[in-house]
């Protein structure tokens, strides 16, 4: 795969310095958005300083690059590497800050995507922004680390009234103010037509309209253009803030690739969009989704694959997204389920022996989630696992009503059965952006 890459930033109406930095490493593919903050132009010294200090790191480890490349590396390991190296920039602007009053405080954010094997790693901290663009859908794979933001997640402000707030510059989380800093990562597939725009918030913060931002990303023209454009449009509804923005176009490389790359296209957007009409995981942001994903093993099975056993120990919830299973216990079919649907959610929760076999009806494609990783997931985000565990108990207690129901029918003569009540409304936001 070749990504083609356009940047360009813009001081604004209304700054006399422009503290954001930009970094386009095309032939390692490195891509940085920093927006800096302090007074005595320490923004400027702390931008340039973390994207350059990402970029001097991704090139001691080139060979660990080029080594996930050919696939003999896992993707994690970029992504722990570009955690290193924000968390070591962090440490140097602190130090450098406790020892220059001029420069005490100094932050930035940082937004670094680094492209190898198909895949994009993003190494994440403050309110830049990552955004993919697929068939014409905006995807936000960052989160900001704003007061706003945390504000919305956690139930306190709707996104309404958090563009009625008076607190919007307020970030919570940057590299160098602390000693130490929690960088979030993130793993994703990127495939042939992609669109990926990093920006500091001098720019998105003009576009509401995820559709618009969408059309002009993912527009079939040159990179240079859009970019340009993107800045103008910004500049032309108050340029209140330094604009920043780099593009990202993925593209097949030679025509012995093409065929590949087209069949993994397919593939990886299928998945993605089976994915988001999962019921199990209709709660989560794209960033979260994808990072459940991540956290995933895929199995490519043939028809009659046992996939569990009757009477077994198992530590995996399977989710289906191509083909069908039937669940069968003491040889008699109960059930069969198709696309979509998921199956061993109990495993995740009880070491009970499974209660039923399920083995797959014809050549199947499916997500299998262990548990290890499931309290990996749980650990690193604790409002990722309240969603997950709401949606989680949501669909056992179906279960449970249709478990009621079938005794009530069994119990009366007259086949009454138990009525069903239904799920009370998600406390959470709602939305992928």
């Amino acid at each position: 795969m070749k990504v083609a890459a356009a940047s360009l930033s813009d001081v604004g109406r209304h700054r006399k310095l422009n503290e954001d930095f930009f970094l386009a490493d095309e032939p390692l593919g490195l891509f940085v958005v920093c927006d800096g903050m302090g007074g005595h132009a320490a923004g400027e010294v702390a931008s340039r300083h973390t994207a350059t200090t990402v970029q001097a790191v991704a090139r001691q480890n080139e060979g660990l690059v080029r080594a996930v490349a050919r696939g003999e590396q896992p993707h994690e390991a970029l992504a722990a590497m570009l955690r290193r190296a924000i968390e070591q920039s962090s440490r140097e602007l602190y130090a450098a800050g406790q020892s220059d009053a001029d420069r005490k405080g100094m932050g930035t954010t940082c937004t670094a995507v680094l492209v190898a094997g198909g895949k994009g790693v993003l190494g994440h901290v403050g309110d830049s922004r990552c955004y993919l663009v697929r068939q014409g859908q905006l995807h936000q794979l960052s989160e900001d680390h704003t007061f706003l933001q945390e504000a919305i997640r956690h139930g306190m402000l709707t996104p309404e009234q958090a563009k009625q707030s008076s607190h919007s510059n307020i970030v919570t989380r940057a590299v160098g103010p602390l000693e130490s800093v929690i960088v979030d990562t993130l793993v994703f597939d990127l495939v042939e037509g992609d669109t990926l725009l990093v920006c500091s918030d001098g720019l998105h913060q003009y576009f509401h309209d995820a559709g618009e931002l969408a059309r002009i990303a993912g527009a079939d023209a040159p990179l240079d253009k859009l970019a340009a454009h993107l800045v103008g449009l910004a500049n032309e509804r108050g340029g209140a803030d330094n604009i920043t923005t780099v593009l990202l176009r993925a593209a097949s490389g030679s025509s012995e690739e093409r065929g590949p790359e087209a069949a993994r296209r397919t593939e990886v957007t299928a998945t993605f969009e089976t994915l988001q009409h999962i019921e199990l995981l209709s709660e989560l942001s794209t960033s979260e989704l994808l990072r459940v994903t991540s956290a995933c093993r895929q199995l490519d099975l043939p028809p009659g694959a046992e996939i569990i056993s009757e009477s077994e120990v198992s530590e995996t919830l399977y989710i289906l997204l191509e083909g069908g299973v039937s669940i069968a216990r003491q040889g008699s079919v109960l059930a069969s389920l198709g696309a979509g649907a998921h199956f061993g959610e109990m495993a995740l929760l009880s070491a009970r022996p499974r209660s039923a076999t399920v083995r797959t009806t014809v050549e199947s494609r499916l997500l299998a989630l262990d548990r290890p990783a499931f309290y990996g997931l749980l650990q690193q985000d604790s409002l990722l696992a309240t969603k997950f565990l709401w949606k989680l108990a949501q669909a056992l207690s179906l279960r449970l009503d249709d478990v009621y129901t079938l005794a009530d029918q069994q119990a009366t003569s007259a086949g009454k059965s138990t009525l069903r009540v239904g799920l009370y409304p998600s406390p959470f936001p709602h939305g992928r952006r």
